[in-house]
């Protein structure tokens, strides 16, 4: 069964020593740092070296989702730091600006499958002019962005069957048209189910499902992902 855990900003926005701390009281061993705002990203590298991530069997970072170019080569620094304590960073390819400096960091960093309000990275084949530039990168899957941008699962059977090859994590949420991610609904579980049997069970999950303010809990989101997580044996080849 895959690894499942969660982002720390879907768990304490902005506070990722309280996520940590409730993710290891509720045992759960796999995690995202989250540094998805660029003001948050020097305090959580500052402190890597003191975090407890002990109890954690599968640690990953997401690099901040919006910046300008001018911050790229700040931002760089930082994530060579992350990546030099062995821990591998999700990336958003539109703050992907100078190839070369991402290229140095090769295996280390994951891109991640984009929603309908991004220029690049939403189907497999923007996927695939990513992939011709970044040949040594892995693949995040968000499979809540996939569904939303094709809710017939078709893409994502697409992307899976493509890239799965370089999957190295999948996130989980259900991701609303407003592209926010909320906690996974009856209904995202049916579409996940459709392309669960090409996930791995040795890919860790993040869930990136927001609790912070209470929407749902640890547990619930879980149960909830092992469910979409659960192959329909009926459905099997949806691109044709």
């Amino acid at each position: 069964m895959n690894s499942i855990g969660f982002s720390t900003g879907a768990v304490a926005r902005g506070d990722y020593q309280a996520a940590l701390a409730l993710l290891r009281r509720e045992g759960v061993r796999a995690v995202e740092l989250s540094a998805l705002r660029l003001s948050e990203l020097s305090s959580l590298v500052d402190d890597l070296p003191r975090l407890d991530l002990t109890s954690f069997s599968f640690v990953s970072f997401h690099a901040p989702s919006r910046f300008e170019l001018a911050d790229e080569y700040a931002v760089i620094a930082s994530l060579k730091t992350v990546t030099g304590y062995g821990i591998p960073v999700v990336v958003h390819p539109d703050t992907m600006f100078t190839d070369e400096l991402w290229r140095a960091l090769g295996a280390s960093i994951y891109i991640e499958n984009m929603d309908k309000r991004k220029p690049v990275g939403r189907t497999a084949g923007e996927l695939e002019c990513l992939f011709e530039r970044f040949p040594e990168a892995g693949l995040c899957f968000d499979i809540g962005h996939a569904r939303q941008v094709d809710p017939t699962m078709v893409e994502a059977y697409r992307i899976l069957d493509q890239y799965g090859h370089r999957l190295k994590q999948v996130h989980i949420s259900e991701v609303n048209t407003a592209s926010h991610h909320d906690p996974i609904s009856r209904y995202a579980i049916l579409a996940f189910q459709k392309v669960a049997g090409l996930i791995p069970a040795s890919v860790p999950i993040i869930l990136e499902t927001l609790i912070d303010s209470g929407q749902s809990d640890v547990k619930t989101e879980i149960r909830n992902a092992k469910m979409a997580l659960t192959e329909v044996p009926e459905i099997v080849a949806l691109a044709g």
